[in-house]
């Protein structure tokens, strides 16, 4: 394994678009960490033609994936968690090269989980648990069990990532082996949707009113940084305003949904105006 890391790394040295890489060995024979190759490079390059590349090798009865991604990429993907493989990645790979200090300077920053991005993680969060969260409830006044059972299963992962952040951490890739001990309260919701006798139904409204009574109060926390952006101006904002303003940007598409319900919960206010182009139309925007 050495042998091949040593390899891989006389070359990738060469190329002066490359600014770090990073080696993770398996940690099992099934893991998914990997793909299930025996070794991953992280290689982090400034070159944006060469983003997402994906490279396969076999040498020495070894299996080895290779994947290129810009700093740009790795810091969109920290905010959003989707990927949460790449946590792992900059927290536990072995730094081979780092030019400039950019992968250790980045692993500072992600075990420090500043304010600013916890802010935004929450955002992002909280409006993918609303959106779930009232699909659920859709569905099971319609009657349709199995799209209400998997929109609130996936709220409920979303709550999950709420209260690992609040906590002060990353959700990881095993997020309820770290929900348990955060907070056993959201892990026994899982189990009693996952594993009680409970017909489909009731299990479902029960993790439903759960989430009315416990996240809809975490509304003001997670929607801070909104609240914040209405609040830093005198003049109302306008939708078009808020979808330009690049700290939504994650968020862009649900601000309409997002703003309705901090105005139902009284967290923002709603100000109509005559609409230049159209007397008989109000325009509406928002404002603290």
């Amino acid at each position: 394994m050495e042998t091949i890391k040593a390899y891989r790394l006389d070359k990738l040295r060469q190329d002066e678009a490359v600014i770090s890489v990073s080696a993770i060995d398996n940690p099992s024979l099934f893991s998914a960490v990997t793909d299930g190759f025996d070794l991953l490079l992280l290689v982090v390059c400034r070159d944006p033609a060469r983003n997402y590349q994906q490279f396969h090798y076999i040498k020495d009865n070894l299996r080895i994936q290779e994947r290129w991604l810009t700093p740009d990429t790795l810091n969109e993907t920290i905010l959003h968690g989707e990927h949460r493989n790449i946590i792992y990645w900059i927290l536990k790979g072995e730094i081979l090269l780092d030019r400039d200090m950019y992968l250790e300077s980045l692993r500072h920053k992600v075990l420090e989980f500043p304010m600013e991005l916890r802010e935004h993680k929450l955002l992002i969060e909280f409006t993918k648990f609303l959106r779930s969260y009232l699909q659920s409830k859709e569905y099971i006044l319609e009657e349709h069990l199995l799209d209400a059972y998997n929109n609130i299963l996936e709220a409920l992962h979303h709550w999950a990532h709420i209260v690992i952040i609040e906590s002060g951490s990353h959700p990881e890739v095993m997020v309820w082996r770290q929900v348990k001990t955060v907070n056993p309260g959201v892990y026994k919701l899982y189990e009693e949707l996952t594993l009680s006798k409970e017909t489909l139904k009731q299990r479902v409204q029960l993790v439903l009113l759960a989430c009315e009574f416990s996240v809809m109060s975490k509304m003001e926390r997670c929607c801070r940084l909104l609240i914040h952006l209405l609040a830093s101006r005198e003049e109302a904002w306008s939708m078009e305003e808020l979808q330009q303003v690049d700290q939504l940007a994650e968020v862009r598409s649900e601000l309409p949904l997002l703003l309705n319900k901090l105005v139902r919960k009284s967290l923002a206010k709603e100000v109509a105006f005559t609409m230049e182009a159209d007397l008989s139309l109000m325009e509406l925007r928002y404002t603290m």
